[in-house]
């Protein structure tokens, strides 16, 4: 980005209408004046640990998701409905298209950061077979409403019918605002007419099983200007919790988020992916419409689910039977769900709550889950990945089939795909767009959210630009140094975030010493001048972390963390003959930093003689002799990636 006026990206080949500004391009846009996050085109990574997992997912992740889809036939699928043969076995879930969707997505926003003729090639090809699909009346779905399927909308409960339509819509805004109208945007808004013809306010007064399309129809409205899109998704949010859906057995409304309206419901419960994409689709209807009410309720939902049923990870999702928040304090570690899609969404609710308010929290939960949630489920060469993420994995992973679907939850091993793949194209429409969350503008005021390595360019509300390059080598090591490369002759602002756990952090402006800097915002105000530079100073040394006591699967564990990341002891990396059960923590000892981990001071406890009887015993384990050794932690994203082990993130302690 050295050059900072040609920024603006022409429309892709086939593109209707006038050239797009990529320096604006970006998932998420309230229509209100004000705090804006920043465009495809204003954030350039320079390799880091995000700059490589983005080009991985480019490289690798794209076609690997492609030609899982095509070998099952779920692309086909489309091609049967487009020839009017669906009379034979539907292959996939009934909600297969949206993994198509999701990956339109994904290759559009990576449209919109490069010139990649191949790549461009590539998805119109699948435009077009999505496109001709598309009944007459602009219904677009391979599973329902077709000769030998049940009829349209016959499952709002299971069907996924508007959840996958949601999903079309997303991609078509990512097209849209990358590249501008195109064969898939004209698509998506015959699917979000005819939605709205369907169950707009004298139509059909239902809901999906699955929330999803209140953030499609939301974000769609915003880039067409189309306040009948606002006008639905706003329906579809207030109708949410009322019983409309018929439970599933075994489970109750809450799963489905249909048993507490929105606006009256204090935490999130049921099924942790619907109810953070619901959350998702309430903010934007709160912003556009102006609701203080409906935003203070999700602002209230987060609160108490982050405070008393996130883990440290910043995974949601404790139940393995729903996929499901458990109750407040129920975080066990080894059954922990942690669904990588739940950490996508995750990052949708905080970044438009962080838009909407300013609260640095936000930012802050979204680093974590980013790192520990979203990072981890990839494997480095993007090409298998986590569905589920526990905290500890008590036997060694099975090997996973390298050429077939795999189960979808725990396993302790990366697989290259599932019977549900929601997870590999969800993380592949995240990474392709991950650099619009690294900051923010207000007014004057460029913000950096997220530290790594690049150069960001922002134009700023009251004219001017102010641009600067990060160099950092960030999470390895706490330096972040931002040098301006071009700034208006006039007061402006730069504002870095100090994560909550950076307590002793110091700022270095230009003409001044470090200073300490608490945790929050860390500022600079005045006349900044190329060649300025401003140094952060973050404390990455290893640190101990305790549970809440009302935790009571981790009671009498700790945890180590090290700068954003959360550390993690493999059976890789113990002696030989030692098992991780037998392991204990010495607290008094102070971790240190290794490599891009820590060591532990810790011991080996003998397992107790089995006594053919209940696990229990009359004498406390402190009496057992111990044998010290060190303890090697590594980062959590990274394991398993030597081959299976068992984990844990929290340790016993002496």
């Amino acid at each position: 980005m050295t050059d900072h006026a040609t920024l603006t990206t022409p429309p892709a080949p086939g593109a209707a209408g006038p050239a797009v500004d990529a320096r604006r391009a970006r998932p998420v846009v309230p229509p209100t004046p004000g705090r804006r996050g920043l465009g495809i085109g204003e954030v350039r990574l320079a390799g880091g640990f995000w700059g490589d997992l983005q080009e991985t997912n480019a490289r690798a992740t794209f076609d690997h998701c492609l030609t899982w889809m095509e070998r099952l036939g779920w692309l086909a699928n489309f091609d049967a409905v487009a020839a009017g043969s669906t009379e034979r076995e539907r292959p996939g879930w009934q909600f297969s298209d949206s993994e198509v969707y999701k990956l339109l997505e994904a290759m559009a926003w990576e449209l919109g950061r490069t010139e990649d003729a191949a790549l461009e090639a590539t998805y119109e090809r699948l435009v077009e077979r999505v496109a001709a699909a598309q009944d007459a009346d602009g219904y677009l779905n391979t599973c329902f409403g077709h000769a030998g399927q049940a009829a349209r909308w016959s499952d709002l409960e299971r069907g996924h019918e508007l959840y996958c339509a949601g999903h079309l819509l997303q991609a078509a805004v990512a097209r849209l605002r990358t590249a501008g109208e195109d064969r898939l945007v004209e698509v998506a808004r015959r699917v979000a007419d005819q939605v709205c013809a369907e169950f707009g306010a004298d139509g059909r007064q239902g809901v999906c099983g699955h929330p999803e399309i209140e953030v499609g129809l939301a974000e769609l409205g915003r880039a067409l200007g189309e306040p009948r899109y606002t006008e639905q998704a706003r329906l579809f949010v207030e109708r949410r919790g009322h019983g409309t859906l018929t439970p599933i057995p075994l489970l109750s409304p809450a799963y489905f988020q249909d048993d507490v309206p929105v606006r009256e419901a204090d935490v999130w419960r049921g099924h942790a992916v619907r109810a953070l994409y619901l959350a998702a689709g309430a903010v934007d209807v709160a912003v556009d419409t102006d609701d203080a009410g409906l935003l203070d309720a999700v602002t209230r939902q987060w609160e108490r689910s982050v405070e008393r049923r996130t883990y440290l990870t910043g995974g949601m999702g404790s139940r393995h039977q729903d996929e499901g928040f458990g109750d407040d304090w129920e975080l066990p570690s080894d059954r922990a769900y942690c669904e990588t899609c739940a950490g996508v969404a995750s990052g949708m609710v905080s970044w438009r709550l962080y838009l909407a308010t300013g609260d640095v929290r936000y930012a802050d939960l979204m680093e974590r889950t980013f790192y520990n949630v979203v990072a981890t489920s990839p494997r480095s060469d993007g090409r298998a990945f986590f569905y589920a993420n526990p905290l500890h994995q008590r036997v060694p992973g099975q090997d996973v089939e390298p050429d077939a679907e795999n189960p979808r939850a725990e396993g302790g091993v990366r697989a290259p795909w599932f019977d549900v793949s929601c997870c590999p194209t969800n993380v592949a429409r995240t990474l392709a767009s991950w650099h619009t969350y690294v900051a923010s503008v207000e007014g004057d005021e460029l913000t950096l959210l997220q530290h790594a390595a690049g150069e960001v360019g922002a134009a700023l509300d009251d004219g001017g630009e102010l641009a600067v390059r990060v160099e950092t080598r960030y999470p390895d090591d706490g330096v972040v140094r931002v040098e301006v490369l071009a700034a208006p002759e006039r007061e402006v602002g730069l504002r870095l975030r100090v994560p909550s756990w950076a307590h002793g952090a110091t700022l270095a402006a230009p003409g001044q010493e470090a200073r300490p800097v608490a945790p929050g915002w860390a500022e600079v105000r005045g006349t900044l001048a190329p060649g300025d530079v401003v140094v952060l100073d973050l404390p990455t040394a290893p640190r101990l972390t305790w549970p809440d006591p009302r935790v009571d699967a981790v009671r009498g564990c700790v945890a180590v963390e090290r700068g954003p990341l959360v550390l993690c002891l493999e059976s890789t990396d113990l002696p030989d003959g030692v098992a991780l059960e037998d392991v204990r923590v010495d607290p008094a000892v102070a971790p240190r930093a290794e490599g891009d981990g820590a060591v532990v001071r810790g011991s080996v406890v003998p397992p107790r003689a089995d006594r053919h009887g209940l696990p229990y015993s009359g004498a406390p384990e402190t009496a057992t002799p111990r044998e010290e050794v060190d303890l090697p932690l590594v980062p959590y994203h990274r394991w398993a990636e030597r081959g299976p082990s068992t984990m844990r993130v929290f340790l016993p302690t002496l």
